[in-house]
């Protein structure tokens, strides 16, 4: 096994971590960042990083790709579509040994349900530009996996958050806001579910297009309160979503209304996810705080 990361990040990274302690520390494992000073932060970890800004070709990063046989592209679409599709394709065309591709989506390309639940099943309506593009990238994603004849997996992530990404770093630095939409819910994601998964999923080559999401839906205050109480400080004051100061693609989340169900990906990889509830998910990050 032979792994090219496009786009080393935060979820990209769990998923690098899953593979060396659970399969092989060994295991060759490339990847791109967008800036130099990125690159240079993972310069001297266990992975061989590459500049890769998505606008220009980076005729450097080749000679890996063309040996990978497991590629996970982690890089979101922009104005001109999907940069790996844009620049790097006759590369990715080179790798003669190519056995599963994965693409980290969202589970916003399915819009709003009212607060129902879904699952991969419901049909996709996105209700913003970003989704839209999302859905067609998808299918570009498909229909290069067909013509290569390897299986691709596409992962709609949830809302993913952390250590470093939580209600906890919100809270000390003062910008957690409890902003209450009368039965609004969101699923999120520990982003060592998202790595778990990928590792898994590798092993398996799985093949399919799966939700990656919490078991329990919630308003998103609640996790504020929450982790306020781990905290054992006071909780921001609750503030209605009509008033509340927010940038347009902040408001623009809260336009999607679901509940989103991931029991298919369990199935298929027969476990359950580390963190199912956001409770256990904050517990364990105050812990690893602490």
């Amino acid at each position: 096994m032979k792994f090219f990361f496009f786009g080393m990040g935060y979820s990209s990274l769990a998923a690098a971590r899953a593979i060396h302690r659970n399969i092989d520390a060994g295991i060759p494992i490339c990847g791109t960042s967008r800036t130099l000073d990125r690159a240079g932060e993972l310069a001297d970890t266990a992975y061989r990083m590459h500049l890769f800004d998505g606008q220009s070709p980076a005729g450097p990063l080749d000679e890996d790709l063309t040996h990978a046989t497991h590629v996970v592209l982690s890089i979101p679409p922009d104005e001109a579509g999907d940069p790996v599709l844009n620049l790097k394709r006759d590369a990715l065309d080179a790798a003669s040994g190519l056995q599963w591709l994965c693409y980290y989506s969202t589970v916003g390309v399915y819009g709003d349900f009212g607060g129902g639940w879904i699952d991969e099943t419901a049909p996709t309506r996105p209700v913003n530009a970003r989704s839209k593009t999302r859905v067609n990238i998808e299918q570009q994603w498909r229909d290069y996996a067909a013509a290569r004849g390897v299986p691709l997996l596409i992962l709609r992530l949830a809302g993913i958050y952390g250590p470093g990404r939580s209600a906890f770093d919100k809270l000390r630095d003062g910008t957690a806001r409890r902003i209450v939409k009368a039965g609004q819910v969101f699923n999120r994601i520990h982003v060592d579910d998202i790595g778990r998964m990928t590792q898994l999923a590798a092993v398996q080559r799985l093949d399919g297009t799966f939700n990656l999401s919490d078991d329990e839906p919630a308003p998103p205050q609640d996790l504020v309160t929450y982790a306020a109480r781990l905290m054992d400080v006071p909780p921001p004051a609750e503030i209605p979503f009509e008033s509340a100061e927010m940038t347009e693609m902040a408001r623009s989340f809260y336009s999607d209304n679901k509940r989103v169900s991931s029991r298919a990906i369990k199935l298929a990889l027969g476990t359950d996810l580390l963190y199912p509830t956001y409770r256990q998910g904050l517990e364990a990050i105050y812990r690893q705080h602490a």
